[in-house]
């Protein structure tokens, strides 16, 4: 088998779907990149047997064949080369590539296509159309939200609700949480499923700035099409915690202040903050807000005043520095709310103005003051 394509079209595909590909695989054959011929068509696949990527290329190919190919050899050859035609020439019997450039040649060991693991195909699944830009945007603004604790599988994963015309995106790590929903889509079901951090991850770095993307899934995968990609991924089989139910809805509180003056100086303080709490201290009153933290073990201590917009009684609650920056570098409003009620109670973080057609809240549990 032989086949032609230029170095630089197919190192471009291959970045694509090499972010599939895991660091330690549990079979050496997952270290490769399949490249499956069909006519004129090159579809590039890789997995980790949870998430898989492919591609198609245009190549001028003598006959129909597959290969699996090291990724880490190709790629590294591919970006050493300057934009130009190659060939590879695949021996039927052993596998063995050949890649011939203007420079010279370079020989690799492939293996069969034939053992690399089956791609998920969609298969009894229904679908919806997302436009790609409020896809993109939701992933964003969930993903620094979920959990690394594996204890928890539920919360390693973004939650997708989708419900006739609207689709929700839940997020937490029991510390924070993020809800996010945009209304401008048509679909003929309502379910729910989990969709792993890893594959939104590569999801999110892949999708185009425009157009829609095909969101298809079953009780066991989701699939993502946009143009010439596929992606699938194994859906997180777990139970989703009830997030409505820890949202107060009883916040007499309402502090409004600006968004990037806010975060400048939570990111100012907490370097004074102490290191295993990140605790910053918010001590509110009708017209100014005081920001402080200290760290006790080093004698660390810093304060800033700032002026708000706040009705309520006047308030002392402790947050995390860095949960609390992480949420306003998300928002996009010039200003945001924050509904508080007491300092034990979660705040809510909103933004002042509304976008249309989106929603978006985000909760944060406060760090208990010291006496």
């Amino acid at each position: 088998m032989k086949f032609s394509t230029s170095s630089s079209d197919l190192l471009k595909q291959l970045q694509l779907v090499g972010g599939a590909i895991g660091s330690n695989p549990v079979l050496p054959i997952l270290e490769d990149f399949l490249f499956n011929i069909d006519g004129s068509a090159l579809t590039i696949a890789s997995t980790d047997l949870e998430t898989s990527i492919t591609t198609k290329l245009e190549v001028q190919a003598d006959k129909n064949g597959s290969v699996a190919i090291p990724a880490k050899i190709l790629l590294e050859t591919l970006k050493a080369l300057p934009d130009q035609p190659i060939t590879f020439s695949i021996d039927d019997e052993s596998f063995a590539v050949e890649i011939t450039s203007a420079y010279g040649k370079y020989k690799l060991a492939g293996e069969n296509g034939q053992d690399f693991p089956t791609i998920p195909t969609p298969d009894e699944v229904d679908s919806i159309e997302l436009p790609s830009s409020s896809l993109n945007k939701a992933i964003v603004k969930t993903l620094f939200a979920t959990s690394s604790d594996e204890l928890r599988p539920a919360m390693t994963g973004v939650f997708f609700q989708i419900d006739f015309n609207k689709v929700t995106f839940v997020a937490t790590d029991a510390h924070k949480l993020v809800k996010y929903a945009f209304d401008e889509v048509k679909s003929d079901v309502s379910t729910s499923f989990i969709v792993p951090k890893k594959a939104l991850n590569l999801l999110k770095g892949t999708l185009p700035s425009g157009g829609d993307v095909k969101v298809s899934f079953n009780k066991a995968h989701v699939f993502f099409d946009f143009g010439d990609v596929n992606m699938s991924c194994r859906l997180i089989d777990a139970r989703y915690p009830d997030y409505n139910a820890v949202i107060p809805v009883d916040n007499p509180h309402l502090l409004t202040l600006g968004r990037s003056d806010f975060q400048s100086s939570l990111k100012r303080i907490g370097i004074y903050a102490n290191k295993t709490t990140n605790q910053v201290i918010l001590n509110i009153n009708d017209t100014n807000m005081d920001v402080s933290a200290q760290d006790l073990d080093f004698s660390n201590e810093a304060s800033e005043k700032m002026s708000c917009t706040y009705t309520g009684e006047p308030l002392t609650i402790g947050f995390n520095s860095k949960f609390l920056v992480e949420m306003l570098g998300v928002l996009e409003s010039d200003e945001i709310k924050m509904e508080l009620s007491t300092s034990t109670r979660a705040g809510i973080l909103l933004p002042a103005e509304k976008e249309d057609n989106e929603e978006i809240l985000m909760l944060v549990m406060p760090v208990m003051l010291s006496n």
